[in-house]
């Protein structure tokens, strides 16, 4: 008896800890995306819009990089880096097939404080003429570059911490309001910084509380240092900008390649500013030398972490709450999923490994998720191409754009935050469906521009937390048994006889595929009950319009309509405004049994979720309204 016993426990010792090969392997896919899409790549039909669309973003990553290298406050070459490696990387651990890993302005701002604290500017003239061995740059660069790829180091150790404890799940809690009110306002504090570019001033750097109003106070009060030439190169680079983006934008459906107005912008500055030799003559601030090629990795300073915490947190969660919303909304547009938890694995080893490489913090930005939008691309083979592309300009072209005017990156930097931006334009919808949301957008932004990125992203949580455990003791706990069907009795007029009427019930996204069956030639309809949504945001009603608009496109086919019951005014007005809901048949009815009755009326038999594909589908939506609203 003992015997068999202790077989039985050997056992169980042997199936719980023992791993499979086909575990490792799953693990394995799991943790390296790039497994699982890379030895299905259709070359056929892949590699040519693959190709455009990395010739596209190399031209993008290359003139971001040297402007965000700039704002970042480290010398240009470094943002060619930053373009390259963590895109490499990205491609092996991302899930995201359009996001493109690279510099980015809000990360590259935060970075900027950190440099600018640690490493003074008064220190330049003491160290310019002392050369290091590694690009032959001054210790004063390599010292700015130092401090850089310490904030990135542990910003990633910090992404690849949260991983570890399968914390990718908490942003829920980073609503669409809070996102794009900390975006905005960031941007608000990127282009604030480039003012000085723009008006070619000599400008100490500012930051701290308040450093935004303070920016403004000293460029009034010292008004008359204004370079007319820099100003002027600036509004002609922001016009040609804008209206040649804007042309590409109309008639992108028509040209397959959009025109890289950026980097013919600065083929052009960087020519026309040799030629009458602006720097001198003008005294309009270039680029300046560009070392060639790529030096061996080192170590970031590592004794200078516990000096950089603050801004190593801000760079990790800024950069992967906008990181990770443009893999959330790639992978809606394009129908494929992704995984919180491993997106920050994934922008971590990003941050991690490109540190030792001279990188500068880097996350996925919006233009470039747009431009591969545009261009067609399918998969990370874009990223990857670009990056040979990169290269080639590490190695052969970085040394021409010696002459390239600081304003015209400034033009670079401004225009492109143009998409977020416009995100002033989400108050209206937020004011259109919960006043709340409203509220926390413009506290938020406010909380940003004020104090920092990360400040005001931290504010946004604490209200979003702060309303949700307001709001959970007013809510109606609803009590769902667990049964397998429900019947419903309608009275009817017709043949002054009561009939019964089947209907198969889903409760909170959980039901038993078991009782779907073939919905025969019979008309059938869904029928979505609301009575548990006591209070609703704005993320929780654009789910529901998501929710809703999948199922009736997947009910278009199999001959079924869509009804909701039992929502209120407000929720009904908030549906129509996100969402366009306009039918010839009733969607809203105020009880289940109206909408079974208006069913009747039709001669139509009832029969909820007739397949299980179309059951799985719903069943995915209401599971994702679950975790990720307020309702």
């Amino acid at each position: 008896m003992t015997g068999a016993k202790r077989n039985k426990k050997s056992v169980l010792w042997n199936k719980m800890h023992i791993p499979h090969c086909e575990d490792f392997k799953q693990w394995c896919i799991r943790r390296l995306p790039i497994l699982e899409w890379a030895p299905h790549y259709n070359l056929k039909e892949n590699l040519l819009p693959d190709t455009v669309s990395g010739i596209m973003l190399a031209i993008q990553q290359v003139t971001q990089g040297l402007a965000f290298a700039i704002l970042s406050s480290v010398h240009p070459v470094f943002g060619l880096y930053g373009s390259l490696f963590p895109a490499i990387i990205y491609a092996i651990f991302g899930m995201g097939r359009h996001v493109a890993t690279g510099t980015f302005a809000l990360t590259s701002l935060i970075s900027a404080n950190a440099v600018e604290r640690l490493v003074l500017s008064s220190s330049q003239n003491l160290t310019t003429q002392s050369n290091t061995s590694v690009l032959g740059l001054s210790d004063f660069e390599m010292q700015r570059i130092g401090i850089a790829a310490a904030v990135s180091f542990l910003g990633g150790l910090i992404q690849v911490a949260i991983f570890v404890l399968q914390m990718g799940s908490a942003t829920f809690l980073l609503t669409e309001p809070v996102i794009s009110a900390m975006t905005t306002g960031a941007a608000t504090h990127v282009m604030t910084s480039q003012v000085k570019c723009l008006l070619g001033m000599k400008m100490p750097y500012i930051s701290g509380p308040f450093g935004f109003f303070y920016i403004y106070v000293y460029v009034f009060e010292n008004i008359k240092s204004v370079r007319l030439e820099a100003l002027l190169l600036s509004l002609l680079s922001i016009v040609v900008l804008v209206l040649v983006k804007e042309l590409n934008e109309q008639f992108k459906r028509k040209i397959k390649v959009v025109l890289p107005v950026d980097l013919i912008l600065i083929i052009a500055a960087s020519f026309a500013c040799y030629c009458t030799d602006m720097e001198n003559t003008y005294g309009l601030e270039v680029v300046g030398h560009i070392p060639k090629g790529i030096p061996p990795p080192k170590a970031p300073s590592m004794n200078v972490l516990s000096a950089v915490i603050t801004e190593a947190l801000g760079v990790a969660l800024v950069g992967y709450v906008a990181s990770l919303a443009l893999a959330q909304g790639s992978a809606k547009k394009f129908k494929y999923s992704v995984d919180d938890n491993q997106e920050l694995l994934a922008h971590g080893l990003s941050n991690v490994i490109s540190s030792f490489f001279f990188c500068i913090p880097s996350a996925a930005a919006m233009g470039r998720t747009a431009g591969l939008y545009s261009t067609g691309a399918k998969t990370q083979v874009a990223c990857l191409i670009s990056c040979i592309f990169v290269l080639m300009v590490i190695y052969a072209i970085g040394p021409l754009l010696y002459w390239l005017p600081m304003c015209v990156l400034a033009s670079i930097i401004v225009v492109g935050l143009k998409g977020m931006l416009i995100q002033f334009r989400d108050l209206k919808k937020y004011w259109n469906v919960d006043k709340i949301d409203w509220g926390i957008w413009v506290s938020t932004y406010v909380f940003t521009i004020c104090f920092a990125a990360n400040v005001g992203l931290l504010f946004g949580v604490v209200c979003t937390t702060a309303i949700v455990i307001c709001r959970f003791p007013k809510a109606k706990t609803l009590s769902i048994k667990n049964m397998k069907e429900m019947e419903f009795k309608v009275k009817t007029e017709m043949n002054g006889t009561e009939q019964n009427i089947l209907l198969n019930s889903l409760s909170n996204g959980n039901c038993n595929e078991d009782i779907s069956q073939p919905c025969s030639n019979e008309k059938c309809n869904i029928i979505l009950d609301c009575s548990g949504l006591t209070f609703f945001d704005y993320s929780g009603v654009s789910m529901l319009v998501e929710v809703f608009k999948q199922a009736y496109i997947d009910c278009i086919s199999r001959s079924v309509d869509v009804s909701l019951t039992h929502c209120t005014a407000s929720l009904i007005k908030a549906m129509k405004y996100c969402g366009n809901l306009d039918s010839e048949k009733p969607i809203f009815f105020e009880s289940v049994s109206a909408a079974i009755g208006n069913i009747h009326s039709n001669k139509n038999s009832i029969w909820c979720f007739p397949e299980s594909s179309l059951l799985h589908s719903i069943r995915t939506n209401l599971s994702k309204l679950n975790d990720q609203s307020e309702v």
